[in-house]
């Protein structure tokens, strides 16, 4: 098949182990950004499979009407990004593995680096150190403070084991479902959404992107949180109400975030008002950036394709556009 993999901006897949799963095979990476419909449709006029790594690049109805050739796109996870009703009616067949069974270690570190940086300050002390200025200011520890999960899926779990083993009080809040997960694994829930906000320390965003969750965390929420308290998203940033995130850090309340998710991605606005903030540490999704969770990840993307061509495809999330396939 003609593959094309969009959106690998530091050219790392052809370095995989994974790749070897392509030989024989004509891929074309492609290392730059592009959201432009007639760009896109230049560009891959000829492909037969699409590889797409997360959700960098929206793929809709008027892009795929002007992809003739496309038959399959290969991907891994939730799929926002894709327009699934135009894929089905135009035959164009779409495999992504949930992978509801492995939480994102990666992801789940990044977390817990982002709450040490934090609490800690290190990126100012950092920068005061460059400047010949030594220390810039007294951070907090976190042994005994209380870590808030909200959401506790695959890595919010994770993450609340991270802060047991730092000596934190975990609290949790969930849905029921999940709230019964974390009783059993000996956490505690809040009493109500209000006691979760108001009581926490730290609070550590775990939740799929769905319509429910969309601004699940609104500008009340923050308002009720303590003053020394920090929030971390390495989930979506469509969880946080729009604007609410900025207009809460002006206000101080909450006194920090730490941010890995934006809006529009990739983030390249210096004049974004999160990266202007004394009081936010932000990073650029890094939260799956790893070379161990892209073996993981790629090598089952690669093995959806190779179903496919042997004409058993699997993790089909539109199995009706089998019958609308294109030859």
């Amino acid at each position: 098949m003609k593959i094309s993999i969009l959106d690998d901006y530091h050219d790392t897949l052809r370095t995989l182990d994974a790749f070897k799963k392509l030989a024989g095979q004509e891929v074309t990476v492609w290392n730059d950004h592009v959201q432009d419909t007639d760009a896109l449709a230049q560009r891959l006029k000829d492909a037969e499979a699409l590889v797409l790594i997360r959700e960098r690049t929206k793929i809709r109805a008027p892009l795929l009407e002007r992809l003739p050739k496309l038959r399959l796109i290969s991907q891994r996870s939730i799929y926002p990004h894709i327009d699934v009703d135009a894929c089905t009616r135009l035959g164009v067949v779409l495999s992504s593995n949930q992978n509801f069974g492995m939480p994102s270690y990666a992801t789940a570190e990044l977390t817990w680096g982002l709450i040490i940086a934090s609490m800690r300050d290190i990126p100012r002390q950092i920068e005061s150190l460059k400047a010949g200025r030594w220390q810039a200011g007294v951070g907090n520890t976190i042994r005994g403070k209380t870590l808030g999960i909200f959401g506790y899926g695959r890595i919010g779990a994770v993450v609340a084991g991270y802060g047991k083993a730092f000596g934190m009080k975990v609290l949790v809040w969930a849905r029921e479902a999940s709230q019964a997960r974390a009783r059993a694994d000996g956490y505690a829930v809040a009493a109500s959404r209000e006691a979760f906000f108001e009581g926490c320390d730290v609070i550590t965003l775990h939740l799929r992107l769905i319509d429910a969750t969309r601004g699940i965390v609104t500008a009340q929420d923050l308002a009720q949180m303590k003053p020394t308290a920090l929030i971390v998203n390495t989930s979506r940033a469509p969880l946080i109400e729009p604007e609410a995130l900025v207009n809460a850090l002006r206000a101080g309340r909450p006194g920090k975030a730490a941010v890995d998710v934006y809006e529009e991605e990739p983030l390249r606005d210096t004049h974004h008002p999160l990266l202007n903030l004394p009081n936010a540490i932000c990073t650029p999704h890094l939260g799956y950036v790893t070379r161990e969770d892209h073996e993981i990840a790629f090598a089952e993307i690669f093995d959806q394709i190779n179903a496919y061509v042997a004409g058993k495809p699997i993790n089909v999330v539109n199995p009706e556009a089998l019958a609308n396939a294109r030859k």
